[in-house]
């Protein structure tokens, strides 16, 4: 009976010994990879809304969102190439991997929406110049994809974003200035509140 205990507690030392052997492995693993997108994204909320779906009308809303769409857009606060109140200084404080962390998080989950007031004239333009000059980038009215989310997206948003455009604080993307001028050019003053609305009014 001795030999045998002491050949089971051989046994059982080596499967201990073995175990804390492959977590000290698997440690400096799981310390390198730092927190999950999840819970970077919850640095998010106060302002984007829990998940991305905003709930405040001078921020949008980044659940859905395409991972280069976010990626982007925060490595362009992090160079300074993108206006903003705080967002420079909030990305420079996360790391490329954490950055894409966050992107693929908020690109699994489902965006919210809102309602908001709209006029109904106001919408009927803006449908026409959307289809005329914007589709062709902004599909399906604007839903979420890689030129980014304008369908509910909330309208003080939208008409802030528009005039850095407008006003060179925001550079454009690809053929953007010339649809936007070409829509100004036919609608004038009334071009860009018609967009809004059109936006807003998408569910």
């Amino acid at each position: 009976m001795g030999a045998d205990n002491m050949l089971r507690n051989d046994t059982m030392s080596k499967k201990v010994r073995n175990l804390l052997l492959a977590l000290l492995v698997l440690l400096p693993t799981v310390a390198l990879s730092g927190p999950s997108g999840q819970a970077l994204a919850f640095t998010c909320a106060g302002c984007h809304g829990t998940d991305g779906s905003s709930v405040g009308p001078s921020s949008p809303s980044i659940a859905a969102m395409d991972p280069d769409v976010f990626i982007d857009a925060m490595q362009a606060y992090k160079r300074d190439q993108r206006n903003s109140t705080i967002m420079n200084r909030i990305a420079k404080g996360y790391s490329d991997e954490q950055i894409k962390a966050m992107a693929w998080f908020f690109a699994k989950q489902e965006l919210r929406l809102y309602t908001q007031e709209t006029d109904q004239q106001l919408v009927s333009l803006g449908e026409k110049l959307h289809n005329s000059y914007c589709e062709k980038c902004h599909e399906e009215g604007g839903r979420p994809g890689d030129s980014g989310t304008l369908a509910g997206q909330w309208m003080p948003y939208l008409d802030y974003s528009m005039q850095d455009f407008i006003d060179g604080r925001r550079p454009y993307p690809r053929k953007m200035k010339r649809k936007v001028d070409a829509a100004i050019e036919e609608q004038g003053e009334q071009a860009m509140p018609a967009l809004i609305h059109y936006y807003g009014s998408q569910h």
